[in-house]
This record gives structure tokens, C-alpha cells and sequence, in this order.
């Protein structure tokens, strides 16, 4: 187990694919399975690696978020010391508050990166969706005499980019060294895809913060780690297993609807490195004998009166008499009107479908309801 290392979460990405989804909240907070968020998988997964002092970093839109992490009680993280720490903007004389990349936030937060007496840095992001346990990532780094080890997986050969997510793929030697990378390439021959989570020694991240800062660079992959490959060594760390990514809405759909098969739901939820949330006292779901469910995710407290097929259900959702829904995403509060019918939809927290109504989007392109909206 991990005892001398601290973590970082930097949930201040911004992602304008996801649209209506991060209007009034945070990457992190994203609703995920059912009664997840996205912020549980990178904060379960340092908790399992048994780091005990864990700063997430913020920049707008972080109320529910911070609802849902609380005291940290959750992860094991309310603690005299050390446990959970949220990085607020800082507002600094170059900068009014809003990040110009992850090394400005850094920035922001040297404070608590110099107080912190631990030696190394486990850094993540919010975005990715992955079960991982970091202690044989922590040896191969130490072992291999690495100043910088970053987390990767394969995907096919030719794999398309999708428009405005910063995709970044690395290029590595037969020992696993890191000897360029590629930033949101329209079509790349290179498999390896960065998970953006990194380790790296505390005093080293400070000296490549304040050197990036100042030249008036603030990304982390264009400037942090491409501008310094052939200064110092950075090794690439495989992970083998499912990953999922919230770059854009149609992503989102599939990582909710890639739980429906057993096996992901299996290699997330029931390993031995278990994924925490918030967890709320609350009645099951109860269905009426008129029910029809099929191939879903159903949480507690909803009600199910009508057919739900090939979907997910968040806490508190009311599905009406004879109503139909089917390969869709409802999140908490949802009311959905007698005899209604949604395909390829996703709904949004405490959003009513009046009674006959018909929403029909695509896989592709699934229609979004903004949160609270009636239809």
C-alpha cells in the first residue's frame, strides 16, 4: 500500500461538447449508474491506494459537487489529519480566478502542495470513468527511476478524435518511455491514450509549476510535459481495463449505458477496490404489477408503473401508467407523464414529461432535457 504519496483531482475541465449537462455544475459532479458521481471513481480509486490527504481542485460551478463530497466521511477522508481538501479558486494579481489550464491551478494551490508532508503527488482528472488501484504504478515509477509516470490505455488503431476534446496520445519507447505526444489529433496512428492521471515527486511538480508559469504557460500535456520530455524521464503505465470517457454528451450516454452489461458493471463495482459514494437512506423502488423492466438500471425510491427497457434510472424517478422509455438516461426527480414515450433521451434532474408526450433522439445524438425543464 501507498503510504507516502498525497493526491490531487482536478475538477475544473472544461468540455463544451457536454453542453446542457455542465450548465449548473461541474464535470465531477456528473451523475453516473444510477447513484454515482464522477468524481467517486479518481477519489475511490486514491482511497483504495490508501492515500489519506486529497485535494480536489474547483473552478465554477462546484455547489453540488461539494453537496455530495461534504466532510468526506463517505471515502474515509474526515480525519483530524490529513483527509479531504477543496481547492476554491484563488484569485492571484495575473489572474482574476478563472484557469488558463491545470498548471495555473496548480498554481493556485501551492499552499497546499508545500504544506503537504508527503513526498510524492498522485495527480488525476474528473473525466474518466476507471476502477485502478496505483500502489504497482507507485513501484514501476520508483523502480524504474522515473521523474514522471503517466497512466495510459490502448484503443484501436485509427481511432477518430472527436471535435474540441483535448485527446492526448503518447509515443513510447520498447522500455515504456514517453518520447512525444500528440494533442486532439483529427486521426493518429498511436494507441497509446493518456487516462491524464500522473505521479511525480512533490518538490519536482513544484519546480515544473513555477518554471511553466514563468514563461506564461498553463497547460499541463502542451506545455508541462511535451516541453520537458527530453529534460527529464517520463514513462507511460498501462492500465488494462475498462475506461470510459465524459468528453461529450454521446460519450456520457454510452459510459451510463456501458454499465448495463454485467461484465463493466462487474469490473467497477464488485472488485476488491471498491467505488464509494454519498449514500442516502432512502425506500426501494417499487413497481406496480402494469411494470415492465428489462435490461436496466433501476435506483431507489422510483416508482415504475409503465415499460423501461435498455435504461437508467436515478434515484426518485416516476415512470406513469402505460409510459414507455426506452435506451435512455433519467436522473433523479424525473416525472414521467402517463402513456409518454422517450428513446435516446436524457434527462436532466427534475425534469416533468407531461402526459402523451414523445421525445426521440439517437444514439448519436441523444436529446438532452436541461435540468428542471418541462416538456
Amino acid at each position: 500500500m501507498i503510504r507516502d504519496a498525497f493526491g490531487i483531482i482536478y475538477a475544473g475541465e472544461e468540455i463544451p461538447n457536454l453542453r446542457e449537462l455542465v450548465d449548473q455544475r461541474t464535470i465531477a459532479a456528473l451523475p453516473i449508474g444510477g447513484k454515482y458521481r464522477a468524481i467517486d471513481f479518481p477519489l475511490s480509486n486514491m482511497v483504495n491506494s490508501d492515500i489519506r490527504s486529497v485535494g480536489i481542485i474547483v473552478s465554477r460551478n462546484y455547489n453540488s459537487l461539494m453537496d455530495h463530497l461534504g466532510s468526506g466521511k463517505a471515502w474515509d477522508l474526515s480525519r483530524k489529519s490529513d483527509g479531504l481538501f477543496i481547492l476554491t479558486p484563488f484569485s492571484m494579481r495575473e489572474n482574476p480566478g478563472v484557469y488558463r489550464g491545470k498548471v495555473e491551478a496548480l498554481r493556485s494551490s501551492m499552499d497546499f502542495l508545500r504544506r503537504t508532508r508527503h513526498e510524492y503527488c498522485i495527480l488525476a482528472g474528473a473525466t474518466s470513468i476507471y476502477n485502478f488501484n496505483y500502489d504497482e504504478m507507485m513501484r514501476f515509477h520508483i523502480d524504474s527511476g522515473s521523474d514522471i509516470t503517466a497512466l495510459y490505455h490502448n484503443v484501436p488503431q485509427g481511432h477518430r478524435v472527436e471535435e474540441q476534446y483535448r485527446e492526448v496520445f503518447f509515443d513510447l519507447s520498447d522500455e515504456g518511455r514517453i518520447k512525444s505526444l500528440e494533442i486532439n489529433p483529427m486521426l493518429t496512428t498511436r494507441t497509446a491514450r493518456s487516462l491524464k492521471s500522473y505521479i511525480i515527486r512533490k518538490d519536482i511538480l513544484i519546480y515544473l509549476i513555477d518554471d511553466c508559469c514563468s514563461k506564461g504557460e498553463y497547460k499541463f500535456s502542451e506545455n508541462l510535459l511535451r516541453n520537458n520530455l527530453n529534460r527529464i524521464k517520463v514513462m507511460g503505465y498501462e492500465h488494462e481495463g475498462y475506461v470510459g470517457m465524459l468528453r461529450s454528451v454521446p460519450a456520457y450516454f454510452d459510459v451510463n449505458m456501458d454499465l448495463l452489461d454485467p461484465a463493466v458493471r462487474g469490473e467497477l463495482f464488485q472488485a476488491k477496490n471498491r467505488i464509494y459514494t454519498k449514500t442516502k437512506d432512502s425506500v426501494p423502488a417499487k413497481y406496480t404489477q402494469a411494470a415492465e423492466v428489462k435490461q436496466s438500471l433501476v435506483a431507489n425510491e422510483c416508482v415504475v408503473e409503465g415499460s423501461v427497457e435498455n435504461t437508467v434510472l436515478f434515484r426518485n424517478v416516476h415512470v406513469g401508467r402505460g409510459a414507455r422509455i426506452k435506451n435512455s438516461i433519467i436522473l433523479p426527480g424525473a416525472e414521467i407523464g402517463e402513456g409518454a414515450e422517450l428513446e435516446y433521451v436524457i434527462l436532466d434532474k427534475n425534469v416533468g414529461i407531461r402526459p402523451g408526450s414523445r421525445l426521440v433522439g439517437t444514439r448519436s445524438y441523444p436529446a438532452v432535457i436541461r435540468k428542471g425543464a418541462m416538456v
